[in-house]
């Protein structure tokens, strides 16, 4: 690459003229042949551009919705990101789920699960379900969270379940834009 010293009206060009792009990058302008058209696009590829159409369609429905836009701004702003991309970017990263705590789950009203989410903006519900072996419902119902975006939640039993009983316990939460993550348990109750 040499290095050239561009005449006054090309100083702050930006664009195309015939086959030469000029753009701006740290100062300098920067020239380069266009690019020429691609032969072939894989269906990876298609399918990238396809979820990408699908992130920025919920970001601008997203921020086009009063309260959904003012989280997002406080988000970006404590983040220090620029507003659409934090929404693109919360579409894009799904939210994850440590296992279950049931270090006081005992079978008996009242005892708490805990969850532990993490999420790039945030989780905002988690749903527990509690069924026997055979998939007969025992309970189901929201978590709490702790404190607004901490990622800790706690789900307090309604049901008292006799120890030794073999159950199933799912957490399942989802984020802002839709994306969902899943912890289970299988424990014997009292155990």
């Amino acid at each position: 690459m040499s290095e050239t010293e561009l005449h006054a009206p090309f100083m702050s060009y930006r664009g195309t003229i015939g086959k030469l792009v000029y753009r701006k990058y740290k100062g300098r302008t920067i020239v380069s042949l266009k690019p020429g058209p691609r032969e072939t696009v894989t269906e990876a590829e298609i399918a990238r551009q396809d979820n990408f159409k699908k992130a920025v369609a919920y970001a601008k429905k997203a921020l086009a919705t009063p309260a959904i836009r003012a989280f997002y701004e406080a988000s970006a702003k404590e983040q220090d990101k620029p507003l659409f991309a934090l929404v693109v970017g919360d579409y894009f990263n799904a939210p994850s789920m440590d296992e279950l705590d049931l270090s006081e789950y005992k079978g008996q009203i009242g005892d708490p699960i805990t969850i532990t989410t993490h999420d790039y903006v945030g989780v905002v519900s988690v749903e527990v379900t509690l069924t026997t072996v055979d998939g007969t419902p025992i309970e189901k119902g929201q978590a709490i969270e702790a404190k607004t975006r901490s990622g800790n939640w706690v789900y307090t039993a309604t049901v008292q379940v006799a120890n030794g009983s073999d159950i199933f316990i799912e957490a399942e939460g989802f984020d802002r834009a839709g994306s969902r993550t899943v912890s289970s348990a299988n424990p014997i109750v009292g155990m």
